[in-house]
């Protein structure tokens, strides 16, 4: 008896030292940076939402919030699937491109009818690709750019595709902090966000339908790329799986620091670098001179030879990226291709899903030197990697065109990797991790909306909304600012910019503890906050990588050993 108790004892004893530790050091470790006065008070405000007395102790003292509302939280809803009772009928088969689904409630592609012409290519119509007398006036897209574009394998299991940024702002509108709805008492579009800098505290897109619902738009299946016409053309030619030759440095030893440059800090340079056609002084120099009716020419004197120049449609999602070019002066451009999706589903662990939020804008980034591409940055969470350009896997490209780099998206969370497989981060034993693989392949190059952007102006745009000179507060005794950063490219001279100024999240706010869509265990949340716009990733960094902690990787082994956090 004596002996049982004992052990009992003992085993209470460490249960309870166990639990302490990991209420204690748990947090901790999934957030490094411990919260300031500021965070402290806004989570107390958050936890007293619960309307539970016993809920908001144990959320308080063991971390452990809206235990009452653990579910398994579904990517969709019946309807969806093999299982489904929806008449896929041929017309929707042809708006989606899917013939079957898969054991796994995969798409499975098909071609779609009527897809010999990119001409017929489903898309956006209103602002994109209308060229109009202001045309003329605007900075092109350097050729070389489109040519290194990625090309994206998402998840073959997806369940929320590439959309357009226009529609999701259709289904967003603002929450009224008094009663707790959803209004669009102003009607919200690309043309006039950054209007809503002026509201007071941070302003939050709200989703108008419960996203738990899962409404069409939040999946926009319609964004599934065209299934693309592979030439039998080797994938792997990039050589991925080798170390690259030399030593691997961190940063190359040619003497060019391309790697860590802006206007003020020009890259240093052995040899006066050799300028390519289409390069940064190229594309200053060169502007369309043809009419409007005139089918636009090639930059770079390559020659015109109508059908052939086409682009290929294959891998054509109605989801246009975003892709905005920063001249970093030098010869140093950034080519930001961002990548838009409605909904970002978390990941599980142990079953229980965290990390959902509306709206996701994930980003690679290629920096050219003189026309040349150098190195590539992957977005990854609140991280990411940056990969000189020989260590990527390519794809070849017909027409004696360079071949292109290859990336995937993780299922769900979109983020960016180099490789297929399974990516663990943060958490040990691989409790969290994204997954990858060949799914279908986007070309982002072939719907997006284009920019150039000015980030020296763009800083001085962004000053603290306090100051007295704020363009978002404007001086009363002035007129009010205009936002002059960033201009579209002359492929889109009508896009719209307002929308890029947009100092807000592009998704609801963290949902309180008191709905029952909410949980929080040790300090991670079901439903996070939904994220700030592209102006706000940094687009004015010297170094590759998103943040000013930045290892440059040769190979592709190499980026599968190391970390972002």
């Amino acid at each position: 008896m004596i002996y049982t108790l004992r052990r009992a004892t003992i085993f209470v004893t460490a249960f309870i030292t166990f639990s302490v530790l990991l209420i204690t050091f748990l947090p901790r470790y999934l957030n490094p940076t411990p919260p300031d006065a500021e965070e402290r008070k806004r989570d107390s405000q958050w936890v007293s939402t619960s309307p539970y007395w016993f809920d908001r102790q144990v959320c308080r003292y063991l971390g452990l919030c809206g235990i009452q509302h653990i579910r398994w939280d579904a990517p969709t809803l019946p309807g969806w699937g093999p299982d489904s009772d929806l008449d896929m009928t041929e017309e929707i088969a042809k708006v989606l491109g899917v013939g079957n689904w898969d054991e796994d409630e995969a798409a499975v592609f098909v071609n779609k009818p009527g897809t010999e012409s990119w001409e017929h290519a489903p898309g956006h119509i209103d602002l994109k690709r209308k060229r109009s007398e202001s045309s003329d006036t605007l900075q092109e897209v350097p050729q070389y750019v489109l040519d290194h574009a990625p090309l994206v394998h998402l998840y073959s299991g997806e369940h929320f595709w590439p959309s357009d940024i226009a529609d999701h702002v259709a289904h967003m509108g603002l929450l009224d902090e008094e009663d707790g709805s959803v209004n669009r008492t102003d009607e919200l579009d690309l043309g006039n966000l950054a209007k809503l800098n002026v509201k007071n505290g941070t302003v939050f897109l709200t989703s108008m339908d419960d996203v738990e619902s899962r409404p069409e738009w939040l999946h926009n299946r319609a964004g599934i790329p065209i299934e693309y016409e592979d030439d039998g053309d080797d994938e792997h030619d990039g050589n991925p799986d080798k170390e690259i030759p030399g030593n691997n440095p961190t940063v190359p030893t040619d003497g060019n620091t391309w790697w860590d440059a802006d206007k003020q800090h020009p890259p240093n340079r052995i040899a006066a670098p050799r300028y390519r056609k289409g390069g940064p002084s190229w594309r200053r120099k060169k502007r369309f001179l043809q009419g409007d009716d005139e089918p636009q020419r090639p930059i770079g004197g390559a020659p015109w030879d109508g059908d052939k120049n086409k682009p290929n449609r294959s891998g054509y999602s109605n989801g246009p990226a975003v892709l905005i070019l920063v001249d970093k002066g030098a010869g140093i451009l950034d080519a930001f291709w961002f990548f838009f999706y409605s909904y970002n589903l978390g990941q599980t662990v142990l079953g229980i899903r965290f990390g959902n939020h509306v709206g996701d804008w994930e980003h690679c980034m290629t920096r050219f030197d003189n026309g040349i591409p150098k190195a590539m940055f992957l977005s990854e969470h609140a991280g990411g990697k940056a990969y000189a350009w020989p260590a990527l896997e390519k794809k070849t490209q017909p027409n004696g065109k360079p071949p292109r780099p290859v990336i995937y998206s993780a299922v769900g969370s979109h983020a960016m990797y180099a490789t297929p497989g399974l990516h663990p981060y943060v958490l040990p034993f691989e409790l969290l991790k994204d997954v990858t693989d060949r799914g279908p392949l986007w070309d982002p190059a072939l719907n997006h909306y284009s920019y150039w952007y000015d980030y020296e102006v763009g800083l001085n745009e962004t000053e603290s909304p306090s100051s007295p000179q704020s363009p978002y507060l404007g001086n009363p005794s002035e007129p009010r600012k205009e936002y002059t950063s960033l201009v579209p490219a002359a492929d889109n001279p009508k896009a719209p910019t307002s929308w890029f100024h947009f100092e807000g999240a592009w998704g609801d706010d963290v949902y309180s503890l008191a709905d029952d869509r909410q949980w929080r265990l040790f300090g991670e949340y079901h439903y996070i906050v939904g994220p700030l716009g592209p102006k706000f990733k940094y687009l004015e960094r010297r170094k590759v990588c998103q943040t000013d902690k930045c290892t440059l990787l040769w190979s592709i082994e190499a980026g599968e050993k190391s970390s972002w956090y």
